[in-house]
């Protein structure tokens, strides 16, 4: 069976290769390049395999509105308007250029979550190796299908959606021309409870769509992605920042670097554990395998003595006979004499 694949700036991510990790830089900037720009440098330095960016506007992404349904009531960010927040959190355009640069001199992949059509333009003219679309953008089918015209790579989180809205949102993608399409299993909550995560519908997922499948986890640890890698995630999203005491909007369910570091080395290690299926000893068990439990003399035995439970015992290292044989070694007769601590073997005894 053909495994699914998809290839980001010359990086295959499939379940048959490591974990991809993504550092999602959101609006961790805080409003300062600089700050965007360290996060990069922390990105790479923990072992992260890209960085994203999310691009839109207050005005792409909202209206400058303040009626009921443009009020956030509860939650991190109780008591905006939906504009206010986007325009605190947002990506200025401006940064992408030299944000793209600096990740590029890393040598770390960089690309973003288009929230409209002119972000899409913005990021094919910077030569964007993907793109990802956000949960709450799922539904946004005309968006799906302009971003899968680029030709680029896909990644679509489906928080929020049902299974007629995955389908959905999958076949626009294809049918606008996307090839390489990944989606990731996610809980738009933040931070989300692990409790809701329900990670067994990975594998369902990967079983129903036949793509490359992954996590995009807002809780505040690491259990909920190195469980994802275990069952099936080929990429794991995380929220990246300096310090999630750093005040900004999203800063609180964001991991810093020392939790990145540990996400990045614990999610492949994990990846390592699960192997294949295997029967056997494994290479490191290989010497250990004389401190297994073996058949020896534990009383002296004359030659044509009777071995009996009594004069042969099973204990520890392994040099002689598999305990297994007692009952064929019990009654036997010894072909020579025996000192205690003679490792029990088909040659010393006869008529078994």
């Amino acid at each position: 069976m053909t495994i699914p694949s998809i290839n980001i700036a010359g990086r295959r991510i499939a379940a048959d290769e490591p974990p991809y990790i993504i550092a999602e830089l959101s609006a961790n900037h805080n409003g300062k390049l600089e700050t965007a720009l360290q996060i990069i440098d922390e990105a790479k330095k923990a072992g992260a395999d890209a960085v994203k960016l999310q691009t839109y506007t207050a005005d792409t992404i909202t209206l400058n509105c303040d009626s009921e349904d443009f009020q956030i009531h509860g939650g991190l960010w109780d008591g905006k308007t939906l504009y206010q927040l986007y325009q605190e959190a947002h990506m200025p355009w401006d940064w992408h250029k030299p944000l793209f640069e600096h990740a590029r001199k890393l040598d770390i992949p960089i690309f973003s979550s288009p929230f409209d059509n002119t972000a899409v333009d913005l990021l094919e003219d910077l030569n964007a190796p993907a793109y990802k679309i956000a949960s709450f953008e799922a539904i946004d089918l005309p968006l799906i299908r302009y971003v899968a015209s680029t030709g680029k790579p896909m990644i679509i989180s489906t928080g929020m959606t049902n299974e007629d809205e995955v389908k959905e949102a999958i076949e626009a993608a294809i049918d606008g021309g996307c090839r390489e399409l990944a989606i990731l299993h996610c809980v738009s909550g933040y931070p989300a409870p692990a409790d809701e995560y329900n990670l067994r519908t990975i594998p369902a997922m990967i079983e129903r769509h036949g793509l490359v499948t992954g996590l995009s986890d807002h809780t505040l640890d690491n259990t909920t992605a190195i469980a994802s890698v275990a069952l099936g995630a080929s990429i794991v999203e995380k929220h990246f920042t300096l310090d999630r005491k750093g005040g900004g909007p999203d800063d609180s369910f964001s991991l810093e670097p020392t939790d990145m570091t540990d996400l990045c080395r614990q999610a492949k290690a994990a990846w390592a554990a699960l192997g294949k299926v295997k029967s056997g000893r494994s290479e490191s068990e290989k010497g250990n395998a004389k401190f297994r439990r073996s058949l020896y003399v534990c009383k002296p035995i004359k030659k044509g003595e009777t071995i009996t439970e009594e004069n042969v015992r099973s204990v520890r290292p392994g040099f002689g006979l598999a305990p297994r044989y007692l009952s064929q070694v019990v009654g036997s007769i010894a072909s020579e004499d025996l000192k205690v601590g003679t490792p029990l073997a088909w040659f010393l005894i006869k008529n078994y």
